[in-house]
């Protein structure tokens, strides 16, 4: 099966040396120079996976990614300057997957395409290429449906990016045990991909914002600073 990938910049250059490469990976690209071109075009044709630059004339990345956020779960890759870690971590609170600093390695961000396009279809497809009843995770109110994307709380939904998604997974399959940065990295990303701490860090960030939408009430994920993080064992 072919993925499309939507590729967002206003600098034509990296449109045009970026798209031949994940061409020549077997990938169809749509390329747009500025956020509301990719809106308008994404909405009309939905893309398997999206690369968005920050900064961009008439909706910059942020905006995008917010309106996106409205409408999909489309996996979102961020490309930001060396300069713009308050982005980063914005970006991923806002529901980013992941981002990759200018200027990049085309092989590097062909490797995290293809890693969140593997996490994507595990947690469509269920774990080992079929999801039953046996693989729904119940913790408390929570509910998680990893062959459905689903996760409910008190019976509401709470809309998950596919990395959220992962982590939450990884945390409630084994409530009271605490589980570092390196481990979620590895259940969020696989073994070959590296993220710094502070993207999990964002990530977890965002799970609970999620949650508290939902409940103000919600604190079953805790922090133990220094060491990881645990889901809370009633």
């Amino acid at each position: 099966m072919q993925h499309t990938i939507a590729l967002v910049d206003d600098d034509r250059n990296i449109l045009t040396s970026v798209a031949m490469a994940l061409e020549a990976e077997g990938f169809a690209v749509r390329t747009f120079t500025d956020g509301a071109e990719a809106l308008r075009g994404m909405t009309a044709n939905p893309v398997d996976l999206a690369i968005l630059d920050i900064k961009m004339p008439r909706m910059d990345g942020m905006e995008l990614l917010d309106r996106l956020r409205k409408q999909s779960r489309v996996p979102v890759i961020f490309l930001t300057s060396k300069d713009d870690e308050v982005d980063e971590v914005l970006g991923l609170r806002m529901g980013a997957d992941d981002y990759i600093k200018k200027p990049f390695s085309q092989r590097l961000l062909i490797e995290r395409i293809r890693a969140l396009l593997r996490r994507e279809s595990a947690s469509r497809d269920g774990v080992a290429g079929g999801a039953n009843a046996e693989s729904i995770i119940l913790r408390g109110e929570l509910m998680l449906d990893p062959a459905r994307h689903l996760c409910t709380w008190k019976g509401q939904t709470v809309d998950l990016t596919v990395t959220e998604f992962l982590l939450l997974k990884a945390l409630a399959s084994r409530p009271g045990h605490v589980k570092n940065r390196d481990q979620l990295m590895d259940a969020a990303y696989g073994e070959s991909i590296y993220v710094d701490d502070r993207t999990i860090d964002s990530h977890i960030k965002r799970l609970r914002k999620k949650f508290k939408a939902v409940d103000t009430d919600f604190a079953e994920i805790e922090t133990l600073y220094g060491v990881g993080y645990r889901y809370r064992d009633r």
